[in-house]
């Protein structure tokens, strides 16, 4: 009996990502296909094998796929058991069509920290609220491909910053409420998005998203001592709703708002 493929897709509200899709394939086997979009594929269990330009390729848990728009592969699994198997689909904003062909001379990239990147830029999208996160995320992973695919040198050294840091930072101080984008603050600042994350998370030891969070926080604190609701914090604060704000807060002190606000001591003399 074939056994039917577990699946799970949608499209974010994220520029630049056409599609998410996530699968546990057993029995089915790809046909030759084409996509409009980039298939940026990791594995995490078992191994696909697939042919691209008359060329075979196997997709192991440990690496990255790379299979470039327009041109024809398929893919099956080695084993009996299948494989696991997560996808983004970027379109042309990420990786530009005139790298087709180095895509295709060299689709498998063995690179721990771009697989790891790409599992955290999974975890962000199935997470509502969490833009910035996933955007942030999203710039630093279509950059190391880029690096990637134009075999620039891994380890080149980086000119240190800190002016675009600090004056990142006092974008994200001045609107952390109603949050800015990594767009929006390339375009304030007149620095590439992924500089921009670059050098915030080498200054400050967390990436921007982290740090815009960490703000929300603060205030959502001092608004539970103060004695708002819970549930008008949330919004108070710039969280996305209800169950974005409690999930950062507990992360955050290890506690539910409504435990932290119910633990005030009342000072005397302090209204």
């Amino acid at each position: 009996m074939v056994e039917r493929p577990q699946i799970r897709a949608w499209r974010p509200l994220l520029a630049g990502i056409d599609e998410v899709f996530h699968a546990r394939i057993t029995d089915h086997v790809y046909p030759m296909h084409t996509h409009e979009t980039w298939t940026l594929l990791i594995v995490d269990d078992g191994m696909v094998r697939y042919d691209l330009e008359r060329h075979e390729h196997g997709a192991l848990d440990r690496t990255v796929t790379l299979l470039p728009p327009h041109v024809p592969h398929n893919g099956r699994s080695v084993t009996p058991d299948g494989f696991r198997k997560r996808v983004v689909y970027l379109d042309s904003a990420q990786l530009d069509d005139g790298l087709v062909g180095l895509a295709v001379d060299s689709p498998v990239l063995d690179d721990p920290l771009l697989r790891r990147r790409i599992h955290q830029l999974h975890l962000s999208l199935e997470q509502v609220g969490d833009e910035l996160e996933a955007e942030s995320r999203l710039t630093l992973v279509s950059e190391r491909l880029r690096d990637h695919l134009l075999q620039r040198v891994e380890d080149r050294s980086e000119v240190r910053d800190a002016g675009i840091a600090h004056r990142l930072r006092e974008l994200l101080d001045e609107r952390f409420v109603e949050g800015v984008s990594l767009q929006d603050a390339s375009a304030t600042l007149h620095v590439h998005p992924a500089h921009l994350v670059r050098v915030f998370s080498r200054e400050f030891g967390m990436g921007p998203h982290q740090y815009l969070t960490g703000r929300r926080i603060d205030l959502a604190r001092r608004l539970l001592l103060g004695g708002m609701a819970p549930r008008l914090v949330a919004a108070a604060s710039g969280f996305y709703d209800q169950s974005h704000f409690s999930r950062h807060f507990k992360r955050m002190l290890g506690i539910s708002p409504g435990l932290y606000a119910r633990s005030a001591v009342v000072t005397p003399g302090r209204p």
